[in-house]
């Protein structure tokens, strides 16, 4: 593995960064303290900082030593509203929220990058540092782009990176095309009559009805979807009642629809509705459906994959994969790159617990190779073109 010498020298500094963040997780939107440490942490590099883009972003700007392209490099920051339960020495301190998919990791790593960019400005161009919040599952993509991000800072290319705790560490992989899902989000409202336990027959009870709309949902995918596609969908949640004694009036669903085919997915919504105006005309009820597109397919760009591709394989050599599988998963990364070309790859750390639970772990080991494939980024696309 060959990853510059002055990132393996400040390599404890970066865990350092890494752990202080796991211990003070913050959501989406609400990353003050974090977008804090990144501004802070940029500006002692003597990097120009913005704040303030989407309420929590921070953006950072570093031109090199002759003229070039602009490249961004995109982090999350946002935590995840799970309690930890690793027992840590720097586990999270704040109950209830934990960076359990390795955003601090992310974080950390780009601040590598930055710095090493900033103490040998031996690139090309332009480094635009892109610290996003809220990437889980509430748009801080789409709003970052939607107050400007581009048009105050325009890039030629952007690229990002994520933890995977399923591949062997040093490890990179990367899809070109279409490599993560989209994913629509979707609510589903009943309203019945509620009633006297004891006296269903006056209800029309909109926990059994939402219970009915449950099971027919399951049907979706498996009676109108071809078993060639691959698209999913899920219920995650059902609300009802408040009582042993009370039949509910109201009770709420909600999942998500995963998907690579736009159409089909219209398809499944539209299946959906038909699902839900056909339960409130059996059952004498209100049953409205509210979908919204939460994030777009992540589709790698061909050139630019091929760079991430290259600049990795100059890192780990034949670690870094091409992959031919995409993933359910999704990634608001996307939303990046249908503005402007880019490419997005898997780093692997192999701790074998999956992102999203109370376990999960992050290998510190792996900050460095992050942080050069970042840098590399910028010193071989600086120039091209």
């Amino acid at each position: 593995m060959t990853i510059p010498q002055r990132i393996r020298d400040f390599a404890d500094d970066l865990t350092a960064i890494r752990r202080d963040l796991h211990q003070h997780p913050e959501l989406g939107f609400q990353e003050i303290r974090t977008s804090g440490v990144v501004a802070a942490e940029l500006e002692r590099l003597g990097i120009e900082v913005t704040t303030g883009i989407a309420e929590t972003g921070v953006v950072g700007v570093l031109r090199g030593n002759r003229p070039g392209r602009t490249i961004g490099l995109r982090a999350d920051m946002d935590a995840l509203p799970i309690d930890e339960r690793t027992n840590l020495p720097w586990a999270s301190k704040t109950p209830g929220v934990m960076h359990a998919c390795g955003h601090d990791a992310h974080t950390a790593m780009l601040l590598g990058a930055a710095r090493y960019l900033s103490e040998t400005r031996d690139f090309a161009g332009t480094a635009v540092f892109i610290f996003q919040p809220a990437e889980e599952g509430l748009g801080g993509a789409r709003r970052m782009i939607a107050e400007g991000l581009f048009e105050r800072f325009p890039c030629d290319e952007v690229y990002a990176l994520h933890n995977s705790p399923f591949h062997a560490p040093g490890e990179i992989g990367l899809k070109p095309g279409p490599a993560m899902a989209g994913a629509n989000f979707f609510d589903i409202r009943v309203t019945g009559q509620g009633a006297h336990a004891a006296m269903p027959e006056a209800s029309i009870d909109a926990l059994m009805i939402a219970a009915h709309l449950v099971g027919q949902i399951q049907t979706i995918v498996a009676r109108n979807v071809p078993s060639s596609e691959r698209i999913v969908v899920s219920v995650t949640q059902i609300h009802a009642g408040a009582a042993y004694n009370v039949i509910p009036e109201s009770a709420h669903l909600a999942g998500t629809v995963r998907y690579f085919n736009r159409d089909l997915a219209q398809s499944v919504t539209d299946r959906l509705q038909a699902l839900c105006d056909g339960a409130a005309a059996s059952y004498g009820c209100t049953v409205s459906l509210e979908m919204r597109n939460v994030f777009d397919v992540l589709e790698n760009h061909a050139e630019q994959s091929r760079a991430m591709l290259d600049a990795a394989s100059s890192l780990v050599g034949d670690r870094a994969v091409e992959r031919t599988e995409a993933v359910m998963g999704s990634e608001d990364f996307a939303d990046m790159l249908q503005v402007v070309p880019g490419a997005y790859c898997t780093v692997g750390h192999g701790s074998g617990v999956a992102v999203h639970n109370p376990g999960f772990v992050f290998d510190d080991a792996t900050l460095p190779l992050g942080a050069a494939l970042m840098a590399r980024m910028i010193e071989t696309r600086g120039a091209t073109g």
